[in-house]
């Protein structure tokens, strides 16, 4: 256990076993604690069956614990998915009539990022079937998008259009950088030491890079007068959206 996929693939192992009441995975250490009631055996099958080298270390009783967390990154996370929803539709609307790119590229970015945080959702709670089909649906999804945002791209590149209107892009990504930087400072204000928490705010942190880049290529569109900047961009920026896809469908198996 030493990425946030494996956190995700362990959470999707044992969601089906009703006697777990928390995991609290620790990534640094590779220690998993799992508070239960009994059917040990069965926690300790599904745990091997992964073949991550699992293998108990200790087991204690303890009393009655509320875990109020859960509720609590549930809220968070239904925040920043909707912040996330609503950019990605601003965005690919905005990205289409000024003929940006970038701008369409960082839009489904923002809809990766809503699905990863639908599937942080899902790991707080859910069936291990309902997690399996939205995360292949998400990440089929996320790739088919992003190919066809690929080829446009090199459509573009191939035969040249109208420059885009570096106005919009500056704007809508400075909006765009306003909102992941709200989503950061929500996140980081959790102080979750949660893997898929930690890895939304990897994500989100991403984002704001991101969203610096299709500043700076608007800039750049202004100036140069060349669209050559946007097309990197959104190259980039899609490729990275590929890349969050199979990391998704890995989960999926």
């Amino acid at each position: 256990m030493d990425c946030p996929s494996e956190e995700n693939l362990i959470k999707m192992k044992l969601s089906d076993i009703n006697s777990i009441q928390k995991l609290d995975f620790d990534i640094a250490n590779r220690m998993l604690t799992i508070y239960h009631h009994a059917a040990i055996d069965k926690i300790s099958e599904a745990l091997e069956s992964l073949q991550l080298g699992a293998g108990l270390t200790s087991s204690e009783t303890i009393n009655h614990i509320d875990f109020i967390e859960e509720k609590n990154q549930k809220r968070l996370l239904w925040y920043v998915l909707i912040i996330n929803v609503s950019f990605f539709f601003i965005e690919v609307f905005t990205g289409w009539i000024s003929n940006s790119m970038a701008l369409v590229a960082d839009s489904l970015d923002m809809l990766a990022d809503a699905l990863v945080y639908g599937l942080s959702l899902l790991a707080v709670g859910g069936s291990i079937f309902l997690k399996k089909k939205v995360a292949k649906i998400a990440g089929y999804l996320q790739i088919i998008l992003a190919v066809i945002g690929f080829i446009e791209v090199i459509r573009r590149f191939i035969n040249p259009e109208n420059l885009p209107d570096f106005k919009i892009m500056i704007i809508i990504s400075f909006f765009a950088l306003l909102a992941n930087s709200l989503c950061l400072y929500l996140l980081q204000k959790s102080k979750s030491d949660e893997a898929h928490m930690q890895a939304s705010m990897i994500f989100t942190s991403n984002d704001v890079i991101i969203n610096v880049g299709v500043i700076i290529a608007g800039v750049l569109v202004r100036y140069l007068q060349n669209g050559l900047p946007d097309l990197i961009i959104g190259a980039i920026v899609f490729i990275l959206v590929l890349q969050g896809a199979f990391r998704i469908l890995k989960l999926a198996k």
